[in-house]
């Protein structure tokens, strides 16, 4: 995942399912997001690391043949057994500098800030590479609950005004509603259900159009 991107870029996140036809699917999606998708996150819940690092190997292969950053979700740990290129931590996670220290200065180490200046500020001062602000619209991916505080685009304008770290929109981002989170100032789009669950190669064409990067 490049630092410095001249047009928003999309940064797809696994379903929860990536066994069976996945594999085929993500070759789809990153084959008809070339020069769009630049990272994939592996997000897998409730398995252990032996079974995750199995399902992660096929998929790490169609990244790496793309030159499409492969980051791991929440586990440090796993991130160093795949060599995988980084990492995207929650608050409740591991901090940036235990992650630095884990996997090297080349790592690739993402947080989640929700709607807070604060966090992201921290999460910058701690080294982290790209920060994430969301969920900006209903998500079944990141959504904590209906009380969770949902950030407003100028957040990513105020973040792009004032710091060169990389800033990430996430939260129910769909080819209908991303275009105002491009033009807000986010760097990467951080994408799942709006690409799988459809049609992925449509989904992929879809935001690109929206993009203006047809």
């Amino acid at each position: 995942m490049s630092v410095h991107q001249p047009d928003t870029q999309l940064y797809l996140i696994s379903p929860l399912d990536v066994g069976g036809t996945f594999p085929d699917r993500l070759e789809r999606a990153l084959d008809a997001g070339r020069g769009l998708v630049t990272a994939f996150q592996f997000r897998v819940k409730d398995v252990d690391q032996h079974e995750a690092a199995r399902l992660a190997a096929p998929l790490q292969e169609i990244c790496a043949a793309r030159e499409v950053a492969f980051i791991v979700n929440d586990s440090i740990a796993l991130a160093k057994r795949l060599r995988a290129d980084g990492v995207h931590l929650g608050q409740e996670d591991e901090s940036p500098r235990e992650a630095r220290e884990a996997l090297g200065r080349e790592a690739q180490i993402g947080v989640t800030c929700h709607a807070s200046k604060h966090l992201a500020m921290e999460a910058g001062e701690a080294g982290a590479d790209y920060v994430a602000f969301g969920a900006f619209h209903p998500s079944a991916t990141k959504d904590k609950g209906p009380d969770a505080e949902r950030p407003e685009p100028e957040l990513l304008s105020w973040w792009a005004r004032l710091f060169e770290i990389p800033c990430v929109a996430i939260g129910g981002i769909t080819p209908a509603n991303c275009r105002p989170l491009a033009e807000a100032g986010a760097d990467f789009l951080a994408v799942s259900g709006g690409v799988w669950a459809g049609d992925e190669v449509r989904a992929i064409t879809a935001f690109r159009e929206a993009l203006g990067r047809g």
